[in-house]
């Protein structure tokens, strides 16, 4: 068996590398494309050209004429850019969690939202704000943290609500379920703490509607060292979840604990998705769109699926966002209503290959 297993996968090694490598140019530079397009497009069209510039002469050592007056540039790094860069962070946060997530449950609809961390992350965001509104001398910079406790306490309910039964194989829908069940009761209770704290309200809703319409820079340097953490942690520990795919047994021989190795990779997905939610509000489906769409574009190794995960959410969410504020201009959607529109039928679309689709 062990054989069997190893030498075809000698000589795959090169081809897999170099797909690898052409999409991840092609990623970077469908991403340098998508925000330049999400810099230059709003109620004062810039030119792309232009756009450029202004990116490029912001390198260290590069002086060129942009050909924009002091308002242009004003409009590009004051208020268009920090909505872009967050974007681009909770895009590939999102994603990377929900690869995260499939990889670790071997479940194809494994999601930050379907399990109930953003519920759960919602709920701890909530305490935060209200606390904070009553008085309570609370640093800003903890709320992902605070949103953190509540997408673990979430995750732990819904894995041991799927899991009672203690028959895996249902794993797929049984999981679902049971991030509905747990998604719903923490809402309830967001809503009832709501209603205990009237004053706060107008707060909270601002942020479960979606922050990145109102983003600057303070948003992008809050959510910037959970997102470097979080990305270094899952991509050196990429590998890990293609030997959990061979089953517990095969990786326990080949030296990895498989308990310990989820353990860590949900603890740092469920920061990633705390993280991102603190600062944008809840966005659904990207967690479960973007990896799918990898996978099938790029094979089934988490080598591949997670890197590249990153880089097309970053694409997905930029794009989805410079959706949401043209396509009823001059007003706006909110930006998970356009997510919503993707993922929803994918989703549906996912549940009836599932068992086709498995990581």
């Amino acid at each position: 068996m062990t054989t069997q297993t190893v030498s075809p996968s000698a000589p795959a090694r090169p081809r897999a590398a170099g797909l690898r490598a052409r999409w991840v140019v092609l990623c970077f530079a469908l991403l340098l494309l998508a925000v330049v397009a999400g810099v230059a497009v709003g109620p004062v069209s810039l030119p792309l050209q232009n756009v450029a510039l202004s990116l490029v002469n912001h390198i260290p050592g590069v002086d060129v004429d942009t050909g924009l007056s002091d308002t242009q540039n004003a409009i590009i790094w004051k208020l268009r850019l920090p909505r872009v860069v967050l974007a681009l962070l909770v895009g590939a946060m999102l994603s990377m969690a929900g690869g995260c997530y499939q990889g670790v449950f071997r479940n194809p609809l494994a999601d930050p939202m379907l399990l109930g961390v953003a519920a759960g992350a919602g709920l701890g965001a909530t305490f935060f704000i209200i606390a904070r509104a009553h008085g309570a001398k609370l640093d800003p910079h903890l709320l992902p943290l605070a949103s953190f406790l509540g997408g673990i306490v979430a995750l732990t309910a819904t894995y041991l609500l799927g899991t009672s039964g203690g028959k895996r194989r249902r794993g797929t829908v049984t999981l679902v379920l049971a991030g509905v069940a747990v998604s719903s009761f923490l809402t309830a209770v967001q809503t009832f703490v709501q209603q205990r704290n009237i004053d706060t309200i107008e707060s909270v809703y601002s942020w479960l509607l979606g922050r990145i319409s109102l983003a600057d820079w303070q948003d992008v340097y809050l959510l910037l060292p959970y997102a470097a953490v979080t990305a270094v942690v899952v991509l050196i520990r990429r590998r890990e979840l293609d030997v959990l795919s061979v089953g517990d047994d095969e990786a326990s021989a080949l030296g990895l604990h498989p308990q310990s190795v989820r353990l860590i990779l949900l603890a740092v997905a469920s920061l990633a998705t705390a993280a991102a939610v603190s600062v944008s509000g809840l966005i659904g489906f990207v967690g479960i769109v973007v990896p799918h769409i990898v996978r099938l574009l790029a094979g089934r190794s988490y080598r591949s699926i997670l890197p590249l995960s990153m880089l097309v959410g970053a694409i997905f969410l930029i794009v989805a966002d410079l959706a949401a504020r043209t396509v009823v201009a001059p007003a706006e959607l909110p930006i998970g209503v356009v997510t919503a529109f993707v993922g929803a039928p994918f989703f549906v679309l996912v549940m009836r290959t599932s068992h086709e689709a498995s990581p």
